[in-house]
């Protein structure tokens, strides 16, 4: 008798595999603002993946910073092939064909390579699945129109600003110290204009821009991001017509590959007289000119020549913790010995101001080589229970807010294109079109004003949480420190405050502060 055994089924049989869907996307540029963005995209693919119970996260791939024409200059772009190809990957989600590819070929060589191995792809923008697709004539349509994208929005862009500049209707978003904006109009802050004018006095009655930053630095003068005066801001503020109420517009420009140059004659240039209040007279601005101008022929100083900076690890990092000025090197000399050492400018100009003493520089590097060397040992204590708390903190609102704000820019920016493209055809009033685009740009500075903080927040902490990975990455493949490795003060140090000779506060990139006796 034939016997017959049933099998019930397992349960990992019976569960249905879920498909991992990854994401991709790119951004134009690596300001911190659109790495912010990434960070949004990226939980908006979270979630947006997550909610369907058939699918699972595969990962974000993202290319920060790199144009879209040709797919050979994204590497997350070739790596997410790759793990398709490696059969990591069953679908894959993208905002717009734009994003994948600006270039007709090759977005049509993407798809079909990835159809062949059998993942489709889901244009959102488009409300496009290559899955579902039975021709490429669609698909073949509409990367076309996005090969073009990036060329037509430019030139538009670039139409509109210039028009703007010509009829004097440009709205700048940003106000140089001593001014606030709105809406693109100046207001003097007269907190700030004080200064202006002081810094103007001082050169003219021959102080250096050296002189003038110490002395502001001493009075404890705020700046405009809460940082230290130096000759180089100074010099900025004296070649700035904007203190005239004078405004140069196109000072900067962009070439046909989108990168930026400094606009020395190969661009048209706008000057517009009496654009917002002075701070300034035309007479002393023209002064401070010459002057700045006879100096530099008479010390034969070339305009951004960087020959003596950051010639030091320690160059621009160390800090008085009695009057705040930055230290400078010097080398001392008792009988044969040569050592260098660092010492306060301020002790050096006004000894009686500040008592703070030389630093020998061999006590600094020691001092970081402990500090190095006790993070090598606590680790585990210190460096990943600090990254463990950073990690845990969550911006989900924020990120959905800007995420909201982007989609409102670029719906505004849309509009914008449109008008322009309406009025380049001369289908539209001029009287009409400046209207509008005021209108579309007055809202444009309120969502960017909305977003501002909320990019500013999360910076703040994915910063400290890059630099403390990073610093937790080295001391846990690296042995005791030996010998001092000036790499490592680049690295990982923001800057030090000296209290004493025997006595330093190391301030790290990843936020993490450390005082250490010599």
């Amino acid at each position: 008798m034939k016997v017959i055994t049933k099998i019930d089924p397992s349960n990992a049989v019976l569960a249905k595999k879920k498909k991992r869907v990854a994401a991709y996307c790119r951004v134009s540029t690596g300001m911190d603002a659109q790495i912010v963005s990434l960070e949004t995209q990226k939980s908006h693919y979270e979630d947006y993946i997550n909610a369907n119970p058939e699918w699972e996260f595969a990962g974000l791939y993202y290319d920060e910073g790199i144009s879209g024409t040709k797919k050979e200059s994204r590497p997350a772009l070739l790596q997410m092939i790759a793990d398709c190809e490696d059969g990591k990957v069953d679908y894959i989600v993208t905002k717009s064909l734009s994003r994948l590819a600006r270039n007709t070929t090759d977005c049509l060589e993407l798809v079909r390579k990835l159809l062949g191995l059998g993942i489709p792809i889901y244009f959102e923008k488009e409300n496009l699945d290559t899955g579902s697709m039975e021709s490429e004539l669609l698909l073949s349509i509409m990367s076309s129109l996005a090969e073009s994208e990036s060329i037509s929005i430019s030139e538009n862009s670039k139409w509109s600003v210039r028009h703007r500049f010509e009829n004097g209707t440009f709205k700048i978003g940003y106000a140089p110290y001593g001014y606030s904006v709105k809406d693109g109009e100046f207001a003097i802050l007269e907190e700030e204009a004080e200064w202006v004018r002081y810094i103007f006095s001082e050169t003219l009655s021959g102080k250096s821009s050296a002189a003038i930053a110490r002395n502001l630095n001493k009075k404890q003068v705020p700046t405009r991001r809460n940082g230290t005066w130096t000759a180089s801001t100074i010099r900025g503020i004296l070649r700035n017509e904007k203190y005239t109420g004078d405004c140069l517009f196109q000072k900067t420009y962009s070439d046909f590959q989108f990168k930026r140059h400094t606009n020395r004659g190969e661009r048209d240039q706008f000057y517009m007289e009496d654009h917002h209040e002075a701070i300034i007279s035309r007479e002393d601005f023209e002064a401070v000119g010459q002057l700045i101008a006879q100096h530099a022929k008479e010390k034969n100083i070339k305009k951004a020549d960087q020959k003596y900076q950051n010639k030091y690890p320690f160059t621009g990092k160390i800090f008085c913790g009695c009057c705040g000025s930055p230290f400078k090197r010097k080398v001392n000399y008792t009988g044969n010995l040569r050592y260098p050492s660092w010492v306060c400018r301020e002790h050096i100009d006004h000894k009686e101001h500040c008592p703070m003493k030389a630093i020998r520089e061999d006590d600094i590097e020691r001092a970081f080589m402990t500090v190095i060397n006790k993070l090598v040992f606590g680790r585990k204590e210190v460096l990943q229970v600090l990254l463990d708390s950073l990690r845990s903190e969550t911006h989900k609102a924020s990120l959905r807010r800007i995420n909201d704000i982007d989609t409102q820019l670029e719906q505004n920016a849309e509009r914008r294109k449109t008008l322009t493209s309406i009025m380049a055809k001369g289908y539209l009033e001029p009287a009409l079109y400046t209207k509008e685009c005021n209108e579309l740009a007055v809202e444009a500075d309120r969502l960017a004003a909305e977003k501002a903080p909320l990019v500013q927040e999360i910076n703040g902490n994915m910063e400290k949480t890059d630099a403390l990975g990073e610093l937790l990455r080295f001391v846990n493949h690296c042995g005791m420190l030996t010998e001092f490795d000036g790499a490592l003060v680049e690295r990982f140090l923001d800057r030090m405050i000296v209290h004493s000779r025997n006595e330093i506060t190391f301030c790290l990139k990843c936020g993490l502060e450390v005082k250490e006796e010599i």
